[in-house]
C-alpha cells in the first residue's frame, strides 16, 4: 500500500518474467495503472512504496538468477527514469536484498562473494550509503529512527538483535532451537510514513524521526517481533529496549497455530495478523491500543500472504490465492471488514477443486498431514504424484499451483505431504529432520506412498515423486532409498550430492544450512550417506531432472552429475534445462514447457 492509501504496487505474471505495476485507487488517475519499466531483463520479486510515498523500490533478479539487484523509480507515472542503487565498490557483484524503507532511505542487505552481509541504508537520489552492520549470516529486518533490527544465526536457530549506533542488544532470553526472524520498530514520536494525498489518509508533512543518542540513557525503543522463543509455535511479542535492559510481553498467540506474518499501521492503531492452520490462512485484526483481537475476517481464498497496510490503518492489502483462484491482490477495510472492489480483470490460469486435508501415521508413530487433490468427476485415476516442497522448512499449502490442473485432468492425483522438518507445525516438528534424523524424513515419503495406495488414491506401483529445491533432493533420495515404491521421479533444481552442493553453492547459503544438513567437514560421512548420488545404482524409476542454468542456490551441476551417473548405468533419465532462468523457473514460457514435460513424463510412466 502507499502510505496515503491512494495506490498500491504489486507484481503481475502474465508473460515473460513477472513485472511490477503501480495501481491507482483514488484521484484523477483512479482505476488506471502503470507498468514499472526497468532496463534489466528478469523477474521483479518485490516492490515497496517509500515512507514518503515518492519512490518505488524494486528487487529484480537478472534472467532469473539467485543474485538480485535493487532499482528505484518515482511514483510519478510520467517520470520513466529508473536508477540502480546497489553499489559494489569491489567491482565484484553479489546479491542485493530489498528490506524496506527508513524514512527516505532504502534499507537493504548487500552480500558479497565472501558471504558477509552488509545491512545498509541507501539514498535513492544518489547520496552516500550508510553501513549499519556487517557480519556473516547477518540479515537486516527493519530500520527506523536510528535503530535497526538484525537477524543472526543459522536456519532453525535464529535470533534478533537491536542495534543503536555501536550498541548491540539481544532482545530475548537464550532459547536454542527457537526462531525469531521478523520484526518492526515502533516509533512513538513521528509516524513512519507521512504524506497527504487526494482523498487519502492525511498526515502532517514529513519530519525527521527522533535519533537516539547511544551514549544517553534517555528514551527507549519498542518493536513488535514474531518469535517461537519460549513457546512451541510462533507468536507476536512486543519488546522494549531501555538503558536499564529489555522487557517483553506476549501480544497475540493461538495454541497450535503458527503466526505466519504481521503488519502494523504507522499510527500504531492497527495490527493485521495471518495465522497458519495446517497450511491454510486466517486473517485477524488487533487493536493495538487496548489489545482487542477480533474474530477472523473470512478470506476469498485458502492462502494469504504479503500483508501491507496504509499509514493510518484504513486499508489492508494482501495476496490471496487458492486452487480455484490464481494469486490476486485483494483490499479490505480492517474496521468494516468489507472487501474493496478493484476495477481490474481477475487473475486467470488453470484451476482445480480445493483439496482435502489428510493425516498419515509414519512407521515410527509420528503423524504428519498433507493436502490431497483428486481428479475431477468422470476422470479415471491412473496414478498419483507426491509433490515435495522446498526448504526443508517450507510447507505444502492449499494455494494456487499452475502445474496441478493438467495432471488432474490426466487422472493423476496430487498429494502435498508435509513430512517431518516442514514449517508451520511448531519448532519440534521442524527440527525432527535435522542432520541424522533426515533418514526418517526420507522414510516419511515412502509412508506417504503407502497411504495413497492403501486409501485407493493410486493403483499399486503407480505413484511418482516430484519436488523443487530441497524437495528435488528429497525426490532423488526417496527414489534411491525406496526404489520399489516409485514409478517415476521429477527433480526440479534439486541437490544430488550434499557434499558437492556445499562446495558449489553460495557461501552464505552453505553457512546457514549447517544445523539442518550437517557440517561439510565434520559431517562429511553423514552427508555422503544422505546423498542420492552415491546410491545412484539403486535408482530404477525413470527420472526427469530440471534446472535453470542461472541457479546459484543449487547449481545446475547437481542435476548434471546425476544425469551422467544414471546414463552410465543405463537408466532412463532426461535433463531439461533453461538457459534464461534460475532456481525458481520464473519465466512463464519456461513454466509452460515444464508443465507439459511433467504431464508427458508421468503419463508415459503410468502407461508402462
Amino acid at each position: 500500500m502507499s502510505p496515503d492509501a491512494t495506490a498500491f504496487a504489486h507484481l503481475v505474471d502474465d508473460g515473460g518474467y513477472p513485472r511490477a505495476v503501480q495501481r491507482f485507487l483514488r484521484g484523477w488517475r483512479a482505476s488506471s495503472s502503470r507498468d514499472v519499466e526497468l532496463p534489466v531483463d528478469g523477474p521483479v520479486t518485490r516492490v515497496l512504496h517509500s515512507a514518503d510515498g515518492h519512490w518505488l523500490a524494486c528487487q529484480v533478479a537478472p534472467e532469473g538468477s539467485t543474485r538480485s539487484q535493487i532499482w528505484v523509480v518515482t511514483t510519478d507515472p510520467d517520470d520513466r527514469a529508473a536508477r540502480r542503487i546497489d553499489y559494489w565498490p569491489s567491482g565484484v557483484e553479489g546479491t542485493a536484498e530489498l528490506i524496506g524503507w527508513d524514512g527516505t532511505l532504502v534499507a537493504a542487505i548487500l552480500t558479497g562473494e565472501d558471504g558477509v552481509g552488509s545491512s545498509c541504508l541507501i539514498d535513492p537520489s544518489g547520496g552516500p550509503t550508510t553501513v549499519l552492520d556487517r557480519r556473516s549470516g547477518g540479515r537486516l529486518v527493519d530500520a527506523w529512527a536510528g535503530a535497526s533490527l538484525v537477524r543472526v544465526g543459522p536456519r532453525g536457530y535464529r535470533d534478533l538483535i537491536m542495534l543503536r549506533g555501536l550498541v548491540e542488544t539481544g532482545l530475548l532470553p537464550y532459547d536454542p532451537g527457537s526462531t525469531t526472524d521478523t520484526g518492526v520498530i515502533l516509533d512513538d514520536h513521528h509516524p513512519r510514513r507521512l504524506r497527504t494525498g487526494p482523498d487519502g489518509e492525511h498526515f502532517a508533512l514529513y519530519q525527521p524521526a527522533k535519533t537516539y543518542d547511544v551514549n544517553s540513557t534517555e528514551g527507549y525503543v519498542r518493536a513488535l517481533i514474531r518469535s517461537e522463543n519460549g513457546a512451541e509455535h510462533a507468536r507476536l511479542l512486543e519488546v522494549r529496549v531501555t538503558a536499564e535492559g529489555v522487557t517483553y510481553q506476549v501480544v497475540a498467540e493461538r495454541p497450535g497455530c503458527e503466526l505466519d506474518e504481521f503488519t502494523v499501521s504507522d499510527d500504531l492503531s492497527t495490527v493485521a495478523l495471518l495465522w497458519n492452520l495446517h497450511g491454510a490462512s486466517e486473517l485477524q485484526i488487533l487493536e493495538y491500543a487496548d489489545g482487542t483481537l477480533y474474530d477472523p475476517i473470512p478470506l476469498p481464498g485458502m492462502v494469504a500472504s504479503e500483508l501491507s497496510i496504509s499509514a493510518g490503518g484504513s486499508m489492508l492489502a494482501l495476496t490471496v490465492e487458492g486452487p480455484s483462484n490464481p494469486p490476486t491482490v485483494e483490499l479490505v477495510d480492517p474496521r468494516s471488514r468489507e472487501w474493496q472492489l478493484v476495477d481490474r480483470e481477475p487473475s486467470s490460469g488453470p484451476v482445480s477443486a480445493d483439496p482435502t486435508l489428510e493425516t498419515i501415521t509414519a512407521r515410527d508413530g509420528m503423524t504428519f498431514s498433507g493436502w490431497l487433490f483428486t481428479p475431477p468427476d468422470g476422470v479415471e485415476t491412473i496414478g498419483a504424484m507426491l509433490f515435495l516442497h522446498g526448504g526443508p522448512e517450507g510447507q505444502g499449502r492449499p494455494g494456487y499451483n499452475e502445474f496441478f490442473p493438467a495432471l488432474l485432468q490426466e487422472g493423476i492425483c496430487v498429494f502435498l505431504p508435509n513430512v517431518r522438518g516442514s514449517g508451520g507445525f511448531g519448532r519440534s516438528f521442524m527440527h525432527a529432520d535435522d542432520r541424522e534424523r533426515r533418514f526418517a524424513a526420507i522414510d516419511d515419503v515412502a509412508d506417504a506412498v503407502r497411504f495413497l495406495v492403501d486409501g485407493g488414491h493410486a493403483p499399486e506401483g503407480k505413484v511418482a515423486c516430484c519436488g523443487w529445491s530441497y524437495g528435488g533432493y528429497l525426490t532423488q533420495a526417496a527414489l534411491a532409498f525406496h526404489p520399489d515404491h516409485f514409478a517415476a521421479g521429477i527433480s526440479i533444481c534439486g541437490m544430488s550430492d550434499l557434499n558437492t552442493w556445499y562446495r558449489n553453492t553460495e557461501q552464505w547459503i552453505a553457512a546457514a544450512a549447517y544445523p539442518k544438513y550437517g557440517h561439510p567437514v565434520s559431517d562429511q560421512d553423514l552427508l555422503e550417506r544422505l546423498s542420492p548420488l552415491p546410491r545412484a545404482e539403486a535408482i530404477t524409476a525413470p527420472l526427469l531432472l530440471v534446472h535453470g542454468l542461472n541457479d546459484t542456490n543449487v547449481p545446475p551441476s547437481e542435476s548434471q552429475q546425476m544425469c551422467e551417473a544414471l546414463s552410465a548405468l543405463g537408466r532412463k533419465v532426461e535433463l531439461l534445462t533453461f538457459d534464461d532462468d534460475g532456481h525458481e523457473i520464473d519465466k512463464r514460457e519456461n513454466r509452460a514447457v515444464l508443465r507439459r514435460a511433467m504431464c508427458d513424463w508421468l503419463t508415459a510412466a503410468f502407461a508402462r
